[in-house]
C-alpha cells in the first residue's frame, strides 16, 4: 500500500542525529535516551514513532552535505528549488501516495518556508516549528547589529560533507556587505507565496526563531494555517512531549492521508503566557486571533529610573558604558493589579553618543518579583530537570538553551531608516537596511526598536523593566557564539537616553484582557 512521505530537508547530513547533539547540551536538553532511536534526522521527526503510523520518513543529504555533490547552500532560492525537485520525485515513488509533508525544528523548519514557497505541487502541507525566515534580520544582523549567533558551532559540530564541499562563509559576506544586497535578500522567503497548509510552532524562547514564526503566520495569505506558541525548548517539544506528537499526527492525516478527522476543531492560535521563577508557563490560552484584537497597546514613557503613563516635562538624560555588560540603564513599571502581556513590544528611544558616528542599542524586557529580583523562565518542565528551583543551576550550566531572560529588540543607530510599508505591524517596524546613515558624534537620534513577541503573566506587586544597554543581552555563554568583531562595529564610551520635553523615550506594551 502507498503512504504519504515527510521530508526532513537541511544541510546538516541525513545521518547526523540528536544522539549526536543532545549530549552537547545542558542535561541532554531534558530528552532521554529512550525518547530516540537514532534514525532520526536531528530536528527532524524519528522514523521509529511515525513509520508504525503509516508514514514514509525521508531524510536527505541535500547539496553539499553528507554524500552528495555540490556546495552546501544555507537557505535560500538554490536550496529551495532542490527543495522542490526531491518533493516532486519522492511523490513519483511507486510507494508514495503522491503526497508529501516536510516537517522539523529550526534548520528543518527555516528550509519548510523556502521550499513551500516555491509551490511544489505534491507538497501538501508544512510544519514549520521554530524557523527563522530571514536570517539577515533575525539571525546574523539584527537590527544591522553583526555576530554570527550559534553558525560557528554548527558548522563545527553538526556539518558534514565532502572535502570539497564548501559552506558559505557568513562573515566573509558580512564584510562585503554590511547592508541589505542580492545575497542577503535571497535568504529572506516571501511568506505571500506559500499556498499550502502549515501547523506553526513558536516561543519566545528562542533566540532565533522567534520572529520567523510570527512573520509566517501574519503573512501567509490563506486561513489553513494554525500557531501554537510554547514555553518549552525546541527539541524537547520535538522529541519529548508526546502529545505534540499526537497533534502533528493528526495534521498530517488529515493533509496527507485524507482523513475526515477533528483537526479542523483545532484552534487557529493558541498561546502560552510565561509566568518567571519557578512557577510553570500557562499553556494552550485559546485567543481570537494574533495579535490579539483589542489589544491595549499602553505607552509608557521612560524618565529617572521609571515608566509613567503620560510624558513627562522635565528633561533628562541617563548614561550607561556601552563597552560593559553590566552597565545599563533600567525604567521599572510595578503593577497594582494582575496583567496579562501577549503581542508584540515596542521601544522609541532618543539617544546619542558623543564618541563615535554610530552605535547599536540592546533593549531587555525582564520580570522582577515583589522584592526586585530579576526573574527567568526555565525552558523545560521542572520534572524533566534535576532540579526543583532555579537558583540550583549553577553558573557551568546556564545557558540561553535552558534559561529565557525575556524578549530583547536590537539596533544600530545607523539603520534606523524604516519601511513602512513593509512592516508587519505597527508595532515591528520593517527596517530595509539599505544604506548606513552615521550620525555625527552627540547628535540626538530617535530609534525605533521593535522587540520580539513576548507572552507574560504579571501579579500585584511584581514588576516590569526595560533595560537599556551596549551590550547583548543574554547569559554569558553567548559571548563564546562569536569570535571578536572589528573595533568599528564595537560600541564605544556611553551612551546617553533623553526623556521628557522633546523626547519622550517610550515602551509599548500589549495588555489583553485577563
Amino acid at each position: 500500500m502507498a503512504v504519504p512521505a515527510i521530508l526532513s530537508w537541511s544541510f546538516y547530513g541525513k545521518k547526523y542525529s540528536a544522539l549526536d547533539m543532545l549530549p552537547m547540551c545542558v542535561w541532554n536538553c531534558c530528552v532521554p535516551r529512550s525518547d530516540l532511536s537514532g534514525l532520526e534526522k536531528f530536528e527532524g521527526l524519528d522514523p521509529e514513532t511515525w513509520c508504525p503510523k503509516g508514514y514514509a520518513i525521508v531524510s536527505v543529504d541535500t547539496r553539499g552535505a553528507g554524500n552528495s555533490d555540490g556546495e552546501i547552500c544555507v537557505m535560500g532560492q538554490q536550496d529551495a528549488e532542490d527543495g522542490y525537485d526531491v518533493v516532486e520525485a519522492i511523490a513519483k515513488m511507486d510507494w508514495c501516495n503522491g503526497s508529501v509533508g516536510m516537517a522539523g525544528n529550526s534548520a528543518l523548519a527555516i528550509s519548510q518556508w523556502f521550499i513551500a514557497a516555491q509551490q511544489p505541487p505534491s507538497l501538501k502541507a508544512i510544519a514549520p516549528w521554530e524557523g527563522s525566515s530571514d536570517i539577515y534580520r533575525e539571525q546574523f544582523c539584527r537590527g544591522g547589529w553583526f555576530s554570527m549567533s550559534n553558525f560557528d558551532l554548527i558548522a563545527k559540530a553538526i556539518v558534514r560533507g565532502q572535502s570539497h564541499s564548501g559552506l558559505e562563509d557568513i562573515e566573509e559576506m558580512y564584510r562585503r556587505s554590511p547592508v541589505s544586497s542580492p545575497f542577503w535578500e535571497d535568504k529572506r522567503v516571501d511568506m505571500t507565496k506559500i499556498k499550502c497548509p502549515a501547523y506553526i510552532r513558536g516561543s519566545d524562547v528562542s533566540s532565533i526563531h522567534t520572529m520567523g514564526s510570527i512573520r509566517a503566520f501574519l503573512e501567509i495569505p490563506h486561513s489553513d494555517k494554525w500557531i501554537h506558541w510554547g514555553s518549552k525548548q525546541e527539541w524537547y517539544e520535538l522529541y519529548s512531549i508526546p502529545h505534540a506528537m499526537e497533534e502533528l499526527s493528526t495534521f498530517f492525516d488529515r493533509y496527507l492521508k485524507g482523513k475526515d478527522n477533528d483537526w479542523l476543531k483545532t484552534p487557529k492560535v493558541r498561546w502560552s503566557a510565561l509566568q518567571f521563577g519557578d512557577r510553570e508557563a500557562i499553556d494552550d490560552i485559546v485567543l481570537e486571533d494574533f495579535p490579539v484584537p483589542d489589544t491595549d497597546y499602553r505607552e509608557l514613557f521612560l524618565h529617572n529610573g521609571k515608566l509613567h503613563d503620560k510624558p513627562q516635562e522635565t528633561l533628562t538624560s541617563i548614561s550607561y558604558d556601552s563597552e560593559k555588560h553590566e552597565s545599563f540603564a533600567e525604567f521599572v513599571h510595578t503593577f497594582d493589579s494582575k496583567a496579562r502581556l501577549i503581542g508584540l513590544p515596542k521601544a522609541t528611544l532618543y539617544m546619542s553618543c558623543n564618541d563615535r558616528d554610530d552605535f547599536t542599542v540592546f533593549v531587555i524586557l525582564r520580570k522582577k518579583d515583589r522584592n526586585g529580583k530579576d526573574l527567568m523562565h526555565l525552558n523545560f518542565p521542572f520534572s524533566a530537570t534535576p532540579i526543583k528551583s532555579i537558583d540550583e543551576i549553577e553558573a557551568k550550566d546556564r545557558a540561553s538553551l535552558n534559561l529565557h531572560l525575556g524578549s530583547s529588540g536590537v539596533l544600530r543607530a545607523s539603520h534606523r531608516a524604516i519601511d513602512a510599508s513593509r512592516s508587519i505591524h505597527p508595532q515591528f517596524p520593517f527596517h530595509p537596511h539599505k544604506s548606513q546613515e552615521k550620525v555625527p558624534p552627540g547628535t540626538i537620534v530617535k530609534l525605533e526598536i521593535g522587540i520580539w513577541a513576548m507572552g507574560v503573566d504579571f501579579d500585584a506587586g511584581e514588576s516590569i523593566s526595560v533595560r537599556v544597554g551596549g551590550q547583548y543581552p543574554s547569559i554569558d555563554e553567548y559571548k563564546s557564539f562569536s569570535g571578536p568583531r572589528p573595533d568599528h562595529e564595537l560600541n564605544k564610551g556611553k551612551h546617553f537616553i533623553h526623556s521628557g520635553k522633546d523626547y519622550p523615550s517610550s515602551i509599548i506594551l500589549p495588555f489583553i484582557n485577563y
